[in-house]
């Protein structure tokens, strides 16, 4: 059977429009192939919105939650074809559960295809030298990291990221936006403080200071 590889999963999502995990789990039916993994998308009814994934989604809107009494905000803009999808309340409510769900998971990308080489590079090698330390053989390194990979990728781009409301938590976000052209094309998140250097006070020394500038 073929490896199948990020980018083939990449490339079939792009034919079709489903969802990453269903394409992944297509090409490994289809054993690596291809036009076999688009059937057998088309088959169980997952690649109907691959007929839409070629137009224009211009239309829209952008959605903001505000958490923990003002400690924690997001905006988000979520794009679709229609002004008419755009008033629609099930869209709504999908945009304002995408921004929930970046306040709670904090993802650092959008997509695997935002993630900079060199974070890769390293996230392998923090990995490699774990398994090394923990007595894996070389030889198996190359079969087990792959995984630890798509679960980096699952913990930290929010389109692979399993969707807050799905209570089994098999959903992922990118399953959430299918079935239409919706995109999910940029966020920005808050965090109160964050980036700041916070200053500590030592109050014991403050206390002591103050009372021997009284005695003077």
């Amino acid at each position: 059977m073929a490896e199948v590889t990020s980018a083939m999963v990449k490339e079939l999502r792009e034919k079709t429009g489903a969802g990453m995990m269903d394409c992944k789990k297509a090409l490994l039916e289809a054993g690596g192939d291809m036009e076999k993994a688009v059937l057998w998308l088309r088959e169980k009814g997952l690649a109907t919105a691959g007929k839409k994934a070629g137009r224009s989604a211009t239309e829209g809107a952008v959605g903001s939650y505000i958490h923990l009494g003002g400690k924690i905000g997001v905006l988000v803009e979520i794009n679709c074809e229609t002004d008419f999808t755009a008033r629609n309340e099930k869209f709504l409510a999908l945009v304002k559960d995408v921004a929930m769900q970046i306040a709670w998971s904090n993802p650092r990308w959008l997509r695997r295809e935002d993630v900079p080489a060199n974070v890769i590079a390293e996230e392998t090698s923090i990995h490699r030298a774990q398994l090394l330390e923990q007595g894996k053989p070389e030889a198996m390194l190359d079969k087990i990291i792959p995984g630890k990979l798509e679960k980096f990728y699952k913990d930290n781009c929010l389109l692979e990221q399993a969707f807050f409301r799905d209570p089994d938590g098999k959903r992922s976000v990118q399953d959430e936006v299918n079935g239409e052209n919706i995109q999910i094309r940029r966020y920005t998140r808050y965090a109160l403080g964050e980036g700041l250097v916070k200053e500590t006070k030592d109050f014991a020394a403050e206390v002591s200071a103050a009372v021997a500038a009284g005695k003077k």
